[in-house]
């Protein structure tokens, strides 16, 4: 999503308004969501974001699913989070033919529920889980990194939290990437990289399902009632992060909605984007912020749980709720319309399956943790 300059012309009724509203534009807007990438950059964005770490916990989900709930969790998530996007594009339409441009999630949040509610409930949310995924992220790159160490060197003796703050170090050059249309390439690069390794994952699979070269195939479902069941919710969050990731309109790549809201925080719009009273204070926050996630991951190894808790908490509120309450109060279709109660019913529906996510998460953190201790090397 873009901002319109003062200089561009607009057949809007109240463009002016608008005008005088980008006038006031935060630095975090400005020089962070800029807009001048194509659809197909947006395509890049988009599928590089949901085909995105969270991919490599699916098999985890599925061990608590089996292989029929789970690809059935798949397509059904899949379904929402589409109509759930389809929304939020009519609503941010809506809003930009009235002169309202809104550039980021709070924004609707603010102007269609109220202030407090992208102050305080949007706004730490999404901070929440954009971090919470680099977290992730550092961690997933660290325990990669590991496994191909071991792999040409298997009695090695360096440290998973050492590769995790190898891999944080990386992590510090891609944050200090000024803007979210400069991240356009290295998306391409990294979409072709997945799709790479989704294509040798399946081929691997299929080679050695098919092999008598493979450990002994069991895809029974581990443990007893309560811990499948905790488990089963367990798994929703984590797919709930593998496609809320996607979120429009600012797209969770990287540290970019972070990096907005400390640009935001510390940036002089006045100022030229690159001039010494943004840079210095740029280079400062984001770089801090990525010391704190490497930190963070190297003293918790835990990418499953850390994935779920992430989803339980916030994509599935962003993802699968929001777009809904979003659309009926903007349009406000009559009670008597399939849409409306379709929209009310996937609230209902997953506000449950958030709320008791919420508890599966936390409750299989507690779990793990008695098994592992600060730093652990998994």
């Amino acid at each position: 999503m873009g901002t319109l300059l003062p200089d561009e012309k607009s057949e809007n009724p109240n463009a002016l308004e608008q005008l005088q509203h980008q006038k006031d534009v935060d630095a975090g807007a400005l020089f962070v969501l800029k807009s001048k990438g194509s659809w197909m950059h947006c395509g890049y964005h988009l599928t590089t974001s949901i085909v995105a770490p969270p991919l490599l916990s699916l098999p985890y989900a599925f061990t608590f699913l089996g292989w029929t709930a789970g690809i059935l969790s798949l397509v059904i998530g899949a379904l929402v989070t589409f109509y759930s996007y389809n929304l939020i594009s009519r609503v941010l339409e809506h809003h930009a033919q009235m002169g309202m441009r809104q550039l980021r999630f709070r924004d609707m949040a603010r102007d269609i529920l109220g202030p407090g509610w992208g102050r305080y409930f949007v706004g730490p949310i999404q901070f929440a889980v954009c971090y919470g995924a680099v977290v992730a992220c550092t961690l997933l790159g660290g325990q990669c990194m590991k496994a191909i160490y071991l792999l040409s060197n298997p009695n090695g003796t360096m440290k998973l939290y050492e590769f995790v703050i190898i891999f944080g170090c990386f992590m510090l050059i891609l944050a200090q990437i000024p803007s979210f249309h400069s991240l356009r390439h290295i998306n391409l690069v990294s979409l072709v990289l997945c799709l790479a390794y989704s294509a040798g994952a399946t081929i691997g699979s299929i080679y050695i399902g098919d092999s008598s070269k493979g450990p002994e195939k069991d895809y029974s479902l581990k443990g007893d009632s309560v811990n499948r069941l905790f488990g089963i919710f367990n798994a929703i969050a984590i797919i709930a992060t593998t496609y809320g990731n996607g979120i429009i309109p600012e797209i969770q790549v990287y540290l970019q909605p972070t990096n907005e809201v400390l640009e935001q925080t510390f940036g002089d719009p006045k100022s030229p984007e690159f001039s010494k009273r943004n840079v210095i204070p740029r280079v400062i926050s984001r770089s801090l912020a990525i010391a704190i996630s490497t930190t963070i991951a190297a003293m918790l190894p835990f990418f499953g749980d850390i994935n779920s808790l992430i989803g339980a908490f916030g994509f599935i509120p962003l993802d699968f709720i929001l777009p809904m309450v979003f659309y009926n109060l903007t349009f406000k279709p009559s009670k008597r319309s399939p849409v409306f109660w379709l929209n009310v019913i996937i609230v209902v529906a997953f506000s449950a399956l958030g709320a008791i996510a919420a508890v599966a998460a936390v409750r299989q953190i507690v779990l793990d943790a008695k098994n592992y201790q600060l730093f652990a090397n998994v």
